[in-house]
């Protein structure tokens, strides 16, 4: 999905760069990472440096983005709707910044299909935020994207398999802003 990414992106949940390797540098004129933990975003720095494309940090949540409406081509999201506190918020920025024909690139793990898996996923929660940074294993990354005014244009579903059952259901899709 993130070779997908083009014109000016804005990664959501940038923390130390993982994603810099799999964006096309023949796609992207400028990517600017956002992440509210500094210290990722210093990891990130060396990456950033060796970019073959312009390379910005910036320390935001993804509830604020500072940035201009209708700046982005392009917003990357990756197993970071799962941890912002205000998801909802979140996504209601991303439209923000898309332009109007912009595109949302999501991977995300999320709520369990079936309903034992999903009771699991509703006992461990809690813990799962204290020892993940923040968490939530039962939220429903689809129905987040839905609710905020978005369509799904593509959008690919699969399991976790043993022994990472309690994360769910792996999402992966693009979005457009509906309307």
């Amino acid at each position: 999905m993130i070779p997908r990414a083009e014109g000016i992106v804005v990664e959501v949940g940038f923390g130390s760069g993982l994603n810099l390797p799999y964006y096309d540098a023949a796609r992207v004129k400028r990517l600017v990472g956002v992440d509210p933990d500094g210290t990722m975003l210093g990891l990130a720095g060396p990456k950033c440096r060796s970019s073959p494309f312009d390379v910005e940090c910036l320390r935001a949540g993804g509830e604020s983005l500072p940035l201009a409406d209708a700046c982005a081509d392009t917003v990357v999201v990756t197993y970071a709707f799962c941890t912002i506190p205000d998801p909802e918020a979140a996504l209601s920025e991303i439209r923000r910044v898309l332009k109007p024909t912009g595109r949302l690139i999501f991977i995300e793990h999320g709520q369990a299909e079936g309903p034992r898996c999903r009771r699991w996923q509703e006992r461990l929660n809690r813990l799962w935020g204290r020892l993940a940074g923040g968490c939530h294993l039962n939220r429903d990354p689809l129905g987040l994207i839905r609710g905020a005014g978005f369509h799904l244009i593509e959008e690919e579903r699969r399991r976790f398999p043993l022994p990472f059952w309690q994360l769910g259901s792996h999402h992966a899709g693009v979005a457009a802003p509906a309307g």
